[in-house]
């Protein structure tokens, strides 16, 4: 069951919506370290609070990292991955120059492709049978 805590309301909506996101790193190299998780998730709270986004939960490791994020439904989560991933990218290279040695060929950080999948509320079958449940009007 959710919480109170987790309902969001526009103006026109009510919701929950949260979504598990993992970014891997171009050619899955362990290039971070404590400190580079440390920005990275200071970055990606930045970018998220921009798209009105919560970031709930972050951690990774040396050639990856999750996110979990609670976004209104205005927010189109291919478009928020980009951003993401495009400013952590530019600013992570800037800050720490040494990243760059991993990437003799492109200037990317991330890897092209990245996992995103819904999280909470019940599960598929209890919703299937709710609304087969549903008083159908003659």
């Amino acid at each position: 069951m959710v919480e109170y805590g987790d309902i969001r309301t526009g103006r026109h909506c009510v919701f929950v919506l949260h979504a598990h996101l993992v970014f891997v790193t171009k050619y899955r190299h362990g290039v971070f370290t404590g400190p580079h998780l440390e920005r990275l998730e200071e970055i990606m709270r930045a970018v998220c609070a921009d798209f009105e986004v919560e970031l709930a939960e972050f951690n990774g490791e040396g050639d990856h990292v999750h996110l979990l994020v609670n976004f209104p439904p205005k927010v189109a989560l291919s478009k928020l991955v980009n951003s993401l991933k495009g400013v952590s990218s530019r600013r992570m290279r800037q800050e720490f120059p040494e990243l760059a040695r991993h990437y003799w060929r492109g200037n990317k950080l991330w890897s092209a492709s990245y996992f995103a999948g819904t999280v909470g509320g019940a599960p598929i079958s209890v919703l299937r049978a709710y609304i087969e449940q549903q008083n159908h009007p003659a």
